[in-house]
């Protein structure tokens, strides 16, 4: 019954917004690349270079952001996120009818997105942990994980189908425009919100730009939690374009077997996001995060024994079940878990501080893992990623840490409700 619970007209905005640009980015998966194959010719080197540097060079350049966005009104940084966002997605399409669409631009797109990604993030969860109150916090985050999933689901088959019927730039079109409604969306939350108060100098400092990571390295509980992050997103992402030359090259399967072996399991994220909040009732969010944190480490390895045919899909699908099914539990706990031991005066910092960590730890990983499989096999690179990731578990918190700074009531009461 938790999951059913209003959260109010404000938040229902609040996840329109959200779900339209969620479903926007299924329709638009894989756009960038797509295009750099098909207009653009690129080779495989080009194709990774297109999606480490995106998520690299976005990461640095959204590190001055942080403090900028923590001492702003929150809702206008993500509406001024999601206009970026639909302005440089939407320079594709121009470009691409005039003919004078380049790699060069779409290195650029990619790092304007990943870094209004980064910001968007940044100020959408200190928004949320002002707007919803703190025991609702894990319902929220369930909501936004399972549409995540749902679009996941739904997104990538139909605008694979749309690139069919309509050409190469199609989806992006779909994806920039969701952005647009999302901006809307958030417009429409209407309410007035307080500028954040800042104690000490005016002025941004150095430090300013290092205070999430301080606040993430000294506490108990996100110091482990970012450490098991870093690795596990890392060695996840590092083994997907190899996981993709072995079934599509070697193993021989075809794109609509490997779209279906990694579509269908992520009804799984479905069914996790909606089991959180109940498994966090009865079993605590301390052992709900050790207990599923290390299910989820179990999987991968299973993907380094996949065969041809229908054996192969069928393991793919059952491994694929499994970690996403435990990705749905786990990822809505964590991000509930980063807002509770987090004062409201640094959530920006520190969400930006995570989600630069772990962009630079899947960049850094997808290149390294690339060398290995070029210098042995991927099969053996997508082992060596699974036989890694059984260690992460140990990462996790040891103990259960009370909330250092629950928050919140100070802005609601201010007029964020």
């Amino acid at each position: 019954m938790a999951g059913r619970r209003a959260l109010g007209r404000r938040f229902g905005w609040l996840w329109s917004a959200y779900a339209v640009s969620a479903y926007g980015t299924g329709f638009g998966f894989g756009a960038l690349p797509l295009i750099a194959v098909l207009v653009l010719h690129s080779g495989p080197t080009q194709v990774a270079a297109l999606a480490a540097a995106g998520r690299a060079v976005g990461a640095v350049a959204a590190l001055p952001l942080a403090p900028w966005v923590e001492f702003h009104r929150k809702r206008p940084v993500m509406v001024a996120a999601d206009l970026a966002r639909f302005a440089a997605l939407m320079s594709i399409p121009a470009t691409y009818a005039l003919g004078w669409l380049s790699f060069a631009q779409l290195l650029v797109v990619s790092v304007l997105v990943a870094t209004a990604n980064i910001a968007f993030k940044a100020a959408s969860g200190a928004y949320l942990k002002a707007l919803v109150p703190p025991e609702d916090l894990l319902v929220a985050n369930g909501r936004f994980e399972s549409t995540t999933w749902t679009a996941t689901v739904v997104g990538p088959p139909l605008g694979g189908a749309a690139i069919g019927l309509f050409g190469p730039v199609t989806t992006v079109v779909a994806d920039a425009v969701s952005y647009l409604l999302s901006a809307l969306g958030i417009r429409a939350i209407g309410g007035s919100e307080p500028r954040p108060t800042r104690t000490g100098p005016l002025r941004l400092r150095p430090g300013d730009v290092l205070e999430g990571w301080r606040h993430i390295l000294r506490h108990p509980t996100l110091r482990p939690l970012l450490l098991n992050a870093v690795l596990v997103n890392g060695l996840i992402m590092a083994a997907e374009p190899l996981l993709a030359v072995l079934l599509l090259g070697r193993l021989g399967f075809a794109p609509w077997q490997y779209g279906l072996a990694f579509a269908a399991p992520c009804v799984g994220g479905l069914i996790g996001s909606r089991l959180a909040h109940r498994l966090v009732a009865r079993y605590g969010q301390h052992k709900v995060l050790r207990t599923v944190g290390a299910l989820r480490a179990c999987w991968p390895i299973g993907l380094a024994f996949v065969r041809p045919g229908v054996p192969g899909i069928a393991l793919i699908i059952v491994v694929q079940l499994g970690l996403v099914t435990c990705c749905g539990i786990f990822n809505p706990v964590l991000a509930t878990c980063r807002l509770d031991h987090t004062a409201p005066d640094r959530i920006a910092r520190t969400l930006s501080a995570w989600s630069i960590s772990t962009s630079i730890s899947i960049s850094v990983m997808t290149a390294a893992w690339g060398l290995l499989a070029a210098v042995t096999s991927p099969r053996i690179a997508i082992a060596l990623a699974g036989v890694l990731l059984l260690a992460t578990p140990l990462l996790l918190p040891r103990r259960a840490n009370a909330p250092q700074a629950v928050g919140g009531a100070g802005e609601r009461a201010a007029g964020l409700t």
